[in-house]
């Protein structure tokens, strides 16, 4: 399913600065960690297991200046992947699939802690969940009472400027879970996380509708690729 070799071990292609370039990356990497490498570097190491008998450099420059992160590169789409000259079926799906390790990483961050005491760790949670996608998805964390995460659900999916939302159906799916706080959570496509004025209305309502029935809004978080906005922290709520 992939495009190696059928031998696991990295062939010797008669050429040993290629060779040693792959070798001084990873020594590098285990030295000193991923603060030692450039992103084209990093992504390097990445191809290195999906490509083992091509100079990659070239790919991994090339894949930066077309997506512009490597985050960006991880959370492209995988048919924009595979329509890349140079990545072929099986690198496609190895960088999907490193995004997805990284993904439960932020995870497992989150899970079965105190949200609201590992604020960080839901930033980066859903900045790896959201920010690259490229249509709005409108998320809620569900908290109980001592603020402990109940359940991560994404509510809607819309388009690449708007997302659908019931502030009746939020409460509602709240009241299910037993939960008595929620952090709601959407992306904006366009990069910029500034709230609209039907983001700062939507929220309104659906702290109005869940008032009344003991549910409390503890923020609305936008998340784009080039930062986030609290609405809490912008008294937005």
């Amino acid at each position: 399913m992939n495009d190696r070799m059928s031998s696991p071990m990295e062939p010797s292609s008669g050429d040993d600065h290629a060779s040693g370039h792959r070798q001084r990356l990873k020594d590098r990497f285990l030295r000193a960690g991923r603060e030692a490498l450039q992103d084209y570097e990093l992504l390097e190491l990445i191809l290195f297991r999906s490509i083992p008998r091509r100079d990659v450099k070239p790919l991994a420059k090339k894949l930066i200046s077309e997506f512009g992160s490597v985050a960006e590169v991880l959370g492209a789409p995988l048919t924009r992947l595979r329509a890349t000259d140079g990545i072929g079926e099986a690198t496609a799906i190895d960088l999907k699939l490193v995004e997805a390790a990284g993904r439960e990483l932020a995870r497992g961050a989150v899970n079965k802690r105190t949200v609201l005491g590992s604020w960080t760790a839901v930033i980066d949670y859903c900045r790896a969940s959201m920010a690259f996608e490229a249509k709005e998805m409108f998320r809620i964390l569900f908290l109980d009472k001592r603020n402990g995460l109940i359940a991560d659900e994404v509510q809607q999916t819309g388009t690449v400027d708007h997302t659908p939302v019931y502030p009746r159906e939020v409460v509602k799916r709240a009241l299910e879970l037993s939960a008595t706080a929620v952090i709601l959570v959407h992306n904006h496509p366009s990069g910029d996380p500034t709230p609209s004025q039907g983001d700062i209305a939507m929220t309104r309502q659906i702290v109005d509708a869940g008032k009344p029935l003991g549910v409390l809004v503890h923020d609305h978080i936008i998340i784009g690729r080039n930062g986030h906005t609290s609405m809490k922290g912008q008294a937005l709520i």
